[in-house]
């Protein structure tokens, strides 16, 4: 049987690690950005009208107040309309959407890892401390390109436009702004969670590590007689 040190370490990586795919899944689920513009009609100057596009990873929401002509709104599915609008859109977000699945298949390995070595032999680990590090760390640093990546693709093209302008051909747009939502935020506590696993780890390694110092050199703290003995 595993010591009980070696049982809590590992088992509080596993929950921290469960945790963090929970608040991804759940983000994931949730509104990642809002994309508001000002409307017109192509040659006017006046600008009577706007849009306001609402995005999930796979479904999006567009409300329109007078762009161009008459307000309406409805549901559409981001990748179809990426993919009228840019093929540059549609490789940015479908690599996001891959990174998202990498990191929970990292977060699922690093569970099975210390879920393992909870119960394994006590003087043994397999893939333990190097194996939440490399998964951990691979979640983390994958999450961070996420957040990177969608920001860009959001706020600083123009893919907003050229969606709403893919849907009606006689708009003006102009003064765009995009705003990050609860799902985009969410990634990050995803971050922190993973590299928390890491700690912990880390901590159970140092401790083990210095034990096992201790109980190589046993004799350098005994009375200087029986040594000699």
């Amino acid at each position: 049987m595993p010591s009980n040190t070696k049982i809590v370490y590992y088992i509080s990586s596993a929950l921290v690690t469960a945790v963090s795919v929970g608040v991804m899944g759940f983000g994931m689920s949730g509104n990642w950005a809002t994309t508001t513009m000002e409307c017109t009609r192509i040659g006017s100057d006046f600008t009577n009208g706007s849009a306001e596009i609402t995005w999930q990873l796979l479904d999006g929401y567009l409300y329109r107040v007078f762009c161009p002509s008459f307000g309406g709104e409805g549901s559409f599915e981001v990748i179809p309309a990426m993919l009228e609008a840019g093929v540059t859109f549609v490789a940015l977000h479908g690599t996001v959407l891959c990174l998202l699945a990498l990191c929970l298949l990292f977060s699922a390995c690093s569970i099975l890892i210390s879920l393992y070595n909870s119960v394994s032999n006590p003087y043994a680990t397999y893939m333990g401390p190097v194996g939440v590090y490399v998964c951990s760390s691979l979640s983390a640093c994958l999450a961070v390109v996420v957040l990177i990546i969608y920001a860009v693709n959001v706020a600083a093209t123009n893919m907003a436009e050229e969606l709403v302008k893919g849907m009606y051909d006689d708009a003006d747009l102009r003064n765009t702004s995009s705003e990050m939502k609860l799902g985009y935020f969410l990634i990050i506590p995803y971050i922190v969670l993973s590299l928390t696993a890491i700690v912990v780890i880390y901590m159970y390694d140092h401790a083990a590590y210095t034990h096992r110092r201790e109980q190589q050199r046993p004799t350098e703290d005994a009375p200087k007689e029986i040594m000699m003995y």
